[in-house]
């Protein structure tokens, strides 16, 4: 299932703020459905990686304490004007997703 993302980049002095939303239910695996009283399948978003014109500046790793719709944010030095930025994510059941930005 293709998942909407988006990337938003805000320069700030020699800094840069990456932010970026996924659309993804990020799922514990704790929590019961009430219709059927079975436990949801665990579902959430393991690694995010960040590339500034095809060098990857920062990955996150994240887990089931973060919430439904994340929006995860980071901070990178010396993106110029015009430079590419490329988000990516994978979660634990393969599923993948990206989005593009320029600064």
């Amino acid at each position: 299932m293709a998942r909407l993302t988006k990337v938003k980049t805000r320069p700030k002095g020699n800094e840069t703020e990456i932010l970026v939303l996924v659309n993804h239910p990020m799922e514990t695996g704790n929590r019961v459905d009430k219709k059927t009283k079975e436990k949801i399948p665990a579902h959430f978003i393991q690694k995010m990686t960040f590339k500034v014109n095809g060098k990857q500046v920062a990955e996150a790793d994240l887990g089931t304490a973060v919430s439904q719709n994340p929006l995860i944010g980071v901070r990178v030095k010396n993106a110029k004007k015009g430079a590419k930025v490329e988000v990516s994510w994978t979660d634990n059941k393969g599923e993948q997703g990206s989005a593009n930005a320029t600064v």
